[in-house]
């Protein structure tokens, strides 16, 4: 057994693995030095992560609920609610009562919005074939094929 598996394997006297070896603490280090390389692009364009996860669905899902919306966008709805006010006042946003329910909200991206998405966009791609190709295609394939099993079982 290597040492990379060993330190995986290891548990402390009172049964629980070691903390850096979770799965939990592996994805977030693994989520943080993935967004370190984004951030200064997205910094760049003053605009926050979560902003950036909320207009790319919008462009990819169209004008859409603010519930589906923070689902889909792994955000608190309180959360929401504060950044869409921010997006629409830049004018990146624009939101309005659904016609069949006044209860919800409909969001979706302005002519503004899709511009930020084209200047913002070959950036991105970059630092994305750059870490594809630091891993490889399969395992890239690989780690989101198996990302999504995990999280198809666990929910």
């Amino acid at each position: 057994m290597n040492k990379s598996t060993q330190e995986i394997v290891e548990h402390s006297a009172d049964g629980l693995a070691n903390t850096r070896n979770t799965l939990p603490m592996v994805l977030l280090r693994a989520r943080e030095a993935l967004m370190e390389r984004l951030r200064p692009v997205l910094h760049a364009h003053e605009i926050t992560e979560q902003q950036w996860r909320v207009i790319r669905i919008l462009r990819e899902e169209g004008c859409t609920d603010a519930t589906t919306l923070a689902e889909m966008g792994c955000i608190l709805p309180p959360s929401l609610t504060r950044m869409l006010k921010n997006l629409e006042s830049r004018n990146l946003v624009m939101m309005e009562k659904d016609a069949s329910d006044g209860r919800r909200r409909l969001v979706s991206l302005t002519p503004e919005g899709f511009d930020l998405i084209e200047k913002i966009s070959p950036q991105i791609n970059v630092i994305n074939l750059e870490i594809e190709e630091m891993l490889g295609r399969s395992m890239m394939t690989g780690l989101l094929t198996d990302l999504n099993v995990l999280l198809k079982k666990l929910d």
